[in-house]
């Protein structure tokens, strides 16, 4: 039987969080760039520019601002690229499945919430996590994307949880999902094994700062 309180939910990031998304965004992206007649960008480059959705890593590694109208002919190709390749080189981090079925075994709720877009989101959701994680919410209209903390208080909501009187955890990795968290008055749990180092998370100061999976869950079991 679960030792844990009955009203406790994590929410998690998607990319550089529970999965290792870099290599097919940024084959999408450079094979972007390359059809429109630009450079490709590095890995790295592409890893510094994921956290706030496809429409500005697309921006950032575009060398010059486009007009709204020529912006969308570069989205619509990029999203049909990725939406056939989204899958080639993703995977898991090591020990994110092993953490979500324990959370799932100890009957907490579970949620991931991106800037990624919805049908990509559900997509990956689907195929890697369709076991442990009901909820999944991405990119959508009508909804300010983080760090607004309005995709945070939807998965709260669908998970039937209540911000103000539940424990409430936000997984993320980077300087996005601290602010979010913040702008939602919910504790984050800063990872390092994502797009960005734990330098750069810990100049941050988020309620937590992990190197390890399980280190989320041991996290939780204190509360």
């Amino acid at each position: 039987m679960s030792t844990y309180q009955p009203k406790t939910g994590v929410i998690f990031d998607l990319d550089g969080t529970l999965l290792d998304t870099l290599a097919d965004l940024t084959d999408s992206v450079n094979q972007t760039l390359m059809h429109f007649g630009y450079k490709a960008r590095s890995l790295d480059e592409i890893k510094s520019f994921v956290g706030s959705g496809i429409k500005k890593i697309i921006k950032k590694a575009l060398p010059v601002e486009l007009k709204s109208e020529d912006f969308a002919c570069y989205l619509s190709y990029f999203l049909k690229h990725y939406s056939k390749n989204l899958k080639n080189k993703t995977k898991p981090y090591s020990g994110v499945l092993r953490m979500l079925k324990q959370l799932k075994d100890d009957a907490i709720p579970l949620a991931i919430v991106s800037n990624k877009y919805q049908e990509g989101v559900e997509t990956l959701r689907n195929s890697f996590f369709a076991d442990t994680v009901n909820i999944a919410i991405g990119n959508q209209d009508g909804m300010m994307p983080k760090p607004a903390p309005d995709s945070l208080y939807l998965a709260i909501c669908k998970l039937g949880l209540d911000a103000n009187k539940d424990r409430i955890f936000f997984v993320g990795d980077s300087e996005i999902d601290i602010l979010t968290s913040r702008n939602a008055n919910i504790p984050i749990i800063a990872v390092t094994w994502g797009f960005r180092t734990e330098e750069q998370l810990a100049a941050l100061n988020p309620a937590y700062l992990v190197n390890k999976p399980e280190e989320v869950i041991k996290i939780i079991k204190k509360m």
